[in-house]
């Protein structure tokens, strides 16, 4: 008995993650660049944080001012998101434009995969230690990750999207 109803547990479990695995692949291959730009977040900029922010990466900023600026764990977790938008946004921009340099995407990915990795680290460590320095730094870290990614985003829109551009700069 026992054994019959792990067996359904299982089969309602797999057939409850493909079901959201296609509704996923559905929603991701109806987007347009307007569904993804609304998608950023804009509860908080990181434009105090660079003189140049979404036109040339490095920062200006400490690590103890940008902890500052970028309001702690709030603008963490909006880089966090922001990321995965703007990765999908590079896929996007692959599938449905001629002649995307492919090295700009790959960037763009690696980027967005490491500013979520510092970024549930810095979280992690903020979750024990409340803005100690490791906390400080992990959050330079992928602050200085999400200027460089935003410049080459900017950078991906201007060349196969001007458009959306000034969206873009506005959402950020």
């Amino acid at each position: 008995m026992l054994v019959q109803v792990l067996q359904i547990s299982a089969l309602v479990a797999i057939a409850l993650y493909l079901a959201r695995w296609r509704r996923n692949v559905q929603r991701r291959n109806s987007q347009t660049w307007e569904t993804l730009m609304a998608r950023l977040r804009s509860e908080w900029s990181a434009r105090e944080l660079s003189d140049h922010f979404l036109w040339q990466e490095g920062l200006s900023a400490t690590p103890e001012d940008a902890w500052q600026r970028m309001e702690g764990p709030k603008g963490l977790w909006v880089m966090y998101q922001n990321a995965r938008v703007m990765q999908e946004m590079a896929n996007f921009a692959s599938k449905h434009c001629e002649g995307v340099d492919r090295l700009l995407i790959e960037t763009i990915h690696s980027d967005a995969l490491q500013i979520r990795v510092c970024v549930l680290a810095a979280l992690g460590q903020y979750a024990f230690n409340r803005a100690s320095e490791g906390v400080r730094i992990n959050a330079f870290r992928a602050a200085a990750m999400y200027t460089g990614m935003a410049a080459r985003m900017t950078q991906l829109l201007q060349e196969h999207a001007a458009v959306m551009v000034p969206d873009f700069v506005a959402a950020m």
